[in-house]
């Protein structure tokens, strides 16, 4: 069996195979702070026992501020979670017993409060451990020291005299701290010391002059130096330098004044930084240079600092190590020295231990190969004991760098640890043995969609997990085996990899991963994309300026990726400026200036890949232009077909002149000679910037094409023809649409369809496969072929079922795609059952709700539409068979849908009903279910069926009635109502009568003479009384008036305060008989009453044109009329009280002149008594009595502006009543308190303190209108008054009162009406 190694590579779990018998889990080990971690999967650890792995810990070398609190850091993971324990200096340290130190809750870090303690006591070295019940990690020895920043030691400085020429230097030696400062030198007004070629720093601090100057004569050069963690900087003492020029200056050849000597010697670390120093004296100021005997110096890793005095090298290696020379050059000579580099190496890694997860019975390997130089010592443990100690284990076998396990067995699980050491620091890895038995698990996510594009490499991965590890096959569409060998290959890991990835390799791949204890199977899937292309690239470009410059980009790419196309200047993006438009495959740059020059780059962007390419465009100057006209562009000419394929075809033009005016786009037409020849048909358009297009074809048409050029002022002519190009037959590309099926008659299917178009066939012999089944039958489809047309019919089915129907279109060279399949329905016939169980529930007088079985689906041979509900009133329940009215009318309401209930409206109260139901279908109603009878209940009935008065006297009348027409039940009486007509807007009190049933007519006594009365009858039942007969009249003579509602002046009117009821006329024939002789008029009586006469006649003649004519007695003005046809009486209103009228009934003959008229009757509307009348609530007197108030008030406010002008200012009385001396106002004469007054015309009001040039000081009145004001400067008419209106009082100063302030003064109000 195989051991292999699990570890992440690019994203993804992958496994290797290393040899037999194990899972090796990687971890990533330093010898700095660094974390232990198992790149597995979380969801799979989670379930999985683990020994303890250390994740987090604390640098070796940890340096801390006293100030602040210690933390050492330690964490570690492990299933179970571990607990943790520390030594301190090799000894077990007791957390719990200092209180002190704190141990974080699950955690291994500790924290260590040093306030108010001497931070010296926790020193040392420290070491964490992680246990469980799988093994004990444990962590690096972590030495922990204070960060110190002691004092400068004392010392007494000389002052330094140099002679000018010569070298010096200043020493600094500061104080060893921990970690080391950084120095630097200042002055004594902390300015930091110009350094260069001749006075530079050395890495101890030390200030070196290579010579002196006067310039360097000074007594403060101070060295300095900053503590980094306690952030305190300390100075040394200054230095005093004089510089002497008694001796004349003398050059000299260069030395070196460090280091000392023609060689030194100079040992670092592997991987760390190499610093040499060379500092020499000389006059003129030597320059310095580097080489290395026998090689070059690492260009990648080398610096030159302290102008090339110090040569810098960084990741030191072993090859670093040799000779380094340094020379110092000046005019005189140069000096030369030799630096001998070791290179050293404290141990690191070649390849550390990692985490094994073994199946039991199998084998594993520990290794742990480590080098430096000296060679480190290596060193093993067990749970953080030495191997040798550890209880001794057959399986286990140490061979200096390698521990074997040989076939362990569960529960053998533990975490070793490896150290190796050499004199210059050490190494320490734990790594876990793990004994599982898992089955197989795919940590590649399912159904994962790989995408790359034609011609690059797939790699599809199938990560898995198991014990023992698994073994991974692929499969292509689940049903090839791949096989390593070309195109594919599979790696150790399980990693699917195909070389060149091809369209036909794009597809569903399963792999599936097997070890003895199961299998498991994940499924991925690859998409080989096409790659994108620039196909017509931007071309240079020399443009005037002010004109357009368009750089074309034509992109090819796969349709399934969502391209970008980004237009770069010169690298960078494109000015934000809208002359900058960018299309799809285009940039276009109008009115173009010299700013606009440069290289523009289009760059295609996919998902997957990228194209990009270049122009440069030139601007040069623009010529003077003639006059412009713009005219239709020139038709395209030299049409040229080319990459002709069975369906497409490349079109390509040359454009016409545009006539000063861009093309805007071109439009592609076709003819097709073989279907429609003769007709133009739109094909497409493409953009104006272009004279290409790729055509999309279809098959067994005969097309010549045509372009059309389009600009701002229209279509240009269209081009010549292109030549025919034929496209070969096919079989058809789609179907008929619009496919349907229903039936027209019982039993047979209608199947339609709307054909393909000559277009649309592909071929010749066009024909439709028409293919039927019955629908949840199992049985084959049936079919027939059918040639020109559009609809076959199928006869012989049963009745309204359910069939899938498919239409293929065909020709001779095949069939078209397989069709769709729709639903019809054979034809329907009239449905076989009538509903059961008709029951009807009546909910009142007038509705009923009717309920019924449904009939069964099969029944109903059809599609339900409803029940339709027949219903008829037989007769009244009052009323026998031989006394029922004519048969009435039948009712029929239909209910659509699966209903078994409705509402029956519109019935008629106390009657017999009978009624039926038939269900409905598309075809027609079913048979009719049994009669079924009910009855509805007595309702209230409907008005008498008519009111007669008879017999009209001064004082009584006679009123005769007849039952009900619609009785809706048993009558028990009839009540009467009535009372007389005050005038057109007042009735009198309201008289009720009952009467028994057998009871029609009454004789009313005791009335008022000359009175109109109304008078409203209702009959009466169980269920309570009907509507009202109303009926007027009045106690005059023997005739009788009915009364209609008319407008004003026309007639009399319903009263206002009574609900106005149904007006009838008598149904008996009229008192009086027309004579068949005689005078057309006989009496004429009149009748009068507060402003309005009643005038009656008797009239026997034909003539429709009656009027009562009427004018004032004595009088010239001409005769009023009003038209009175149809009626013997008429009543006129708006008579004057106490005026005599002259009245006359005239009739007019329509055929001719003949006029007709009784005699003048005088009539005199007698005078009005005065009414008691309450004033109060009439609407004038209300109105009055506002208007006086309103005057009243306006009055009042204009006196108490004329008392403000000449008496007491009120603010006055409200300081009298404060009684505040510091407001009170002075006399002028003798200084006291006193009133207000007005002793002089020119004083704007009472109170306030005026000088003689009219303006009022503010310090003078408490209350002046001059802290009233907007500005404060108040202005006044020549007899004082204030103009215009202020907002407030102002604010007063503190030291005065504000009392009388707290209010504005109410002349405010009195200036908006002066």
């Amino acid at each position: 069996m195989d051991l292999a190694v699990l570890h992440l590579n690019a994203g993804e779990n992958t496994m290797r195979s290393v040899g037999s018998g194990a899972v090796l889990l990687v971890i990533l080990v330093s010898h700095v702070a660094s974390a232990l971690e198992v790149p597995l999967d979380p969801k799979v650890l989670e379930g999985l026992p683990q020994p303890p792995t250390i994740t987090l810990q604390s640098p070796k070398d940890y340096i801390f501020d006293p100030r602040e609190n210690i933390v050492i850091h330690c964490e570690a993971k492990g299933k179970p979670h571990p607990s943790f324990s520390w030594t301190r200096n090799g000894s077990h340290f007791d957390v719990e017993q200092d209180s002190k130190v704190l141990l974080k809750p699950g955690s291994g870090t500790l924290v260590i409060d040093i306030s108010g303690e001497k931070a010296e006591a926790y020193e040392g070295t420290y070491q964490c451990t992680a246990h469980n019940d799988h093994g004990t990690a444990v962590s690096n020895n972590i030495v922990i020291r204070q960060s110190r920043s002691p004092l400068w030691s004392k010392e007494r400085l000389e002052a330094i005299t140099v002679q000018m020429g010569v070298s010096m230097v200043l020493p600094c030696r500061p104080p060893a701290g921990l970690p080391p400062p950084v120095i630097f030198w200042m002055d004594n007004i902390f300015q930091k010391l110009p350094l260069d070629n001749r006075v530079s720093q050395a890495l101890n601090g030390d200030l070196y002059f290579s010579n002196v100057l006067p310039e360097d004569n000074r007594n403060d050069y101070i060295c300095y130096a900053r503590f980094p963690y306690t952030q305190t900087i300390q100075q040394k003492q200054p230095i005093s330098v004089t510089v002497l020029q008694t001796n004349p200056t003398v050059e000299c050849r260069p030395g070196f004044m460090t280091p000392l000597g023609a060689t030194s010697t100079k040992m670092v670390l592997r991987g760390d930084t190499l610093e040499l120093e060379c500092i020499a004296e000389g006059l003129p100021t030597p320059e310095m240079s580097w080489q290395k005997d026998g090689g070059e110096l690492p260009s990648s890793r080398v610096s030159f600092l302290n102008y090339k005095k110090t040569l810098k090298i960084v990741d030191v290696g072993e090859a670093d190590a040799g000779d380094y020379t340094c020379a110092a050059t000046n005019r005189l000579g140069t000096a030369h020295h030799v630096i001998k580099v070791t290179v050293k190496a404290a141990p690191f890694w070649i390849s550390a231990p990692r985490n094994l997860i073994l199946a039991p019975n199998e084998t594993g390997i520990l290794t742990c190969r480590v080098s430096g130089d000296p060679k480190p010592d290596i060193s093993w443990f067990v749970n953080g004991v030495p191997i040798e100690n550890a209880p001794e284990d057959p399986t286990r076998k140490v061979d200096a760098d390698t521990v074997v396990l040989s076939r362990v067995q569960s529960g053998s699980s533990a975490v070793y640890q490896c150290n190796a050491s050499n004199e210059f620091g050490y190494l320490l890895a734990n790594a876990f043995v793990s004994v599982l038995a898992e089955p197989p698990r795919v940590l590649t996510p399912p159904n994962r969609v790989y995408q790359v594009i034609t011609n690059s490499p797939a790699l599809l991965h199938c990560a898995t997990f198991g014990s023992p590890i698994p073994t991974i096959t692929w499969f292509k569409d689940s049903l090839i085996s791949i096989k390593s060998e070309d195109p594919y290959v599979i790696h150790e890991n399980g990693t699917l990899e195909i070389n060149v990835a091809q369209s036909q390799n794009s597809g569903k791949y399963t792999c599936i991963a097997t070890n003895n204890l199961g299998v498991k199977e994940n499924h991925v899937f690859l998409e080989v994309k096409e790659p994108t292309r620039i196909l017509k690239q931007p071309e240079y470009k020399v443009a005037q300026r002010g004109t357009s410059a368009v750089f074309e980009c034509k992109v090819k790419h796969d349709p399934s990726l969502v391209p970008t196309m980004t237009w770069l200047k010169n690298g960078g993006e494109l000015p934000d400026d809208e002359r900058f438009e960018v299309d799809t495959d285009s940039l276009v740059i109008k009115d173009v200036t010299e700013e606009d020059e440069g290289t523009y780059t289009c760059i295609m962007n996919t998902t997957l890949d990228r194209d990009s390419a270049s122009a440069t465009l030139t601007v040069v100057e623009a010529t003077p232009t003639p006059a412009i006209f713009y005219e239709k562009p020139d038709p395209p000419t030299d049409l040229e077909l080319t990459d002709q394929t069975e369906r497409s075809v490349q079109l390509t033009w040359f454009p016409g002149d545009e006539h000063n005016s861009p093309t805007q786009k071109f439009l592609i037409q076709y003819e097709d000679l073989l279907h429609r020849p003769g007709v133009w048909v739109n094909m497409t358009e493409v953009a104006g910037t272009s004279a290409t297009a790729q055509l999309e074809l279809s098959p067994y048409v005969y097309y010549s094409f045509r372009v059309l050029a389009k600009n701002q002022v229209g279509y240009s002519r269209a081009s010549q023809p292109s030549r025919q190009y034929r496209t070969n037959p096919a079989a058809p590309d789609e179907n008929p649409s619009d496919v349907q099926g229903k039936g027209t008659e019982p039993g047979n299917l209608v199947i339609s369809w709307t054909s393909l178009t000559g277009f649309q066939s592909n071929g010749p012999g066009l024909e439709y496969k028409v293919l039927w089944r019955q629908r949840h039958v199992d049985q084959d489809w049936s079919s027939k072929t059918v040639a020109n047309g559009s609809h076959l019919v199928v006869s012989g089915l049963p009745v309204y079922v359910p069939y899938e129907i498919k239409v293929q279109a065909l020709n001779d060279y095949g069939n078209g795609p397989e069709a769709e399949v729709v639903i019809g329905y054979s034809g329907e016939d009239l449905p076989r059952s009538a509903p059961d169980g008709v029951l009807v529930t009546v909910h009142n007088s007038t509705t009923a709700q009717v309920h019924w079985e449904p009939v069964s689906p099969h029944s109903v041979r059809g599609k339900l539409k409803g029940y339709k509900v027949y219903y008829r009133r037989q007769r009244g329940l009052h009323e026998t068979e031989e006394e029922a009215d004519q048969e009435s009318e039948e009712q029929v309401v239909t209910f659509s849908g699966n209903r078994t209930e409705g509402r029956l409206p519109g019935l008629q109260p106390y009657s017999l009903y009978i009624i039926f139901i038939r269900v409905l279908n598309s075809k027609g109603e079913g048979p009719q279910s049994q009669d079924k009878q009910f009855e509805t209940p007595e309702g209230v009935p409907g008005p008498p069926s008519f009111l007669n008065v008879l017999n009209p006297s001064l004082d009584s009348l006679t009123l005769e009635w007849g039952p009900p027409l619609h009785k809706n039940g048993r009558l028990i009486g009839y009540t009467l109502q009535y009372q007389p007509v005050v005038n057109t807007t007042e009735a009198g009190p309201v008289t009720v009568m009952d009467f028994p049933v057998n009871e029609t007519t009454v004789t009313l006594d005791n009335l008022n003479s000359s009175v109109l009365y109304k008078f409203h009858l209702s009959a009466k039942t169980v269920k309570g009384a009907g509507a009202n007969l109303t009926k007027e009249a009045s106690t005059i003579m023997e005739s009788t008036h009915s009364r209609p509602t008319v407008g004003t002046g026309k007639g009399p009117t319903e009263p206002p305060s009574h609900p106005t009821s149904p007006v009838t006329r008598s149904a008996h024939p009229p008192l009086h008989k027309a004579p068949s002789v005689g005078p057309v008029f006989g009496i004429v009586n009149t009748s009068v009453s507060e402003e309005c006469a009643l005038i009656t006649w008797e009239y026997f003649g034909h003539h429709k044109n009656i009027y009562v004519e009427y004018t004032v007695e004595n009088s010239k003005e001409d005769w009023k009329k009003e038209s009175v046809n149809g009626s013997h009486s008429h009543i006129l209103k708006g008579l004057k009280p106490g005026t005599s009228y002259r009245v006359r009934v005239v009739a007019r003959d329509p055929a001719g002149p003949t006029l007709h008229a009784t005699n003048e009757e005088v009539v005199t509307v007698p005078a009005v008594a005065s009414r008691h009348v309450d004033i109060a609530t009439q609407g004038w007197f209300i109105g009055l009595m506002c208007a006086i108030a309103l005057l009243i008030l306006v009055l009042l406010i204009v006196c108490f502006i004329k008392r403000n002008k000449g008496g007491k200012y009120p603010v006055k009385e409200k300081e009298e009543a404060h009684q505040d001396p510091e407001i009170q106002p002075m006399k002028e004469d003798d200084g006291t308190f006193g009133e207000y007054s007005d002793t002089e015309d020119h004083k704007p009001l009472k109170g306030s303190r005026t000088p003689s040039n009219g303006t009022v000081r503010r310090d003078e009145s408490d209350d002046s209108l001059v802290d009233y004001g907007e500005g404060g400067d108040g202005q006044f008419n020549e007899d004082g008054s204030f103009i215009g209106q202020y907002s407030g009082k102002k604010e007063k100063d503190t030291h005065e009162g504000n009392e009388s302030s707290e209010a504005p003064s109410p002349v405010n109000a009195m200036n908006s009406f002066v």
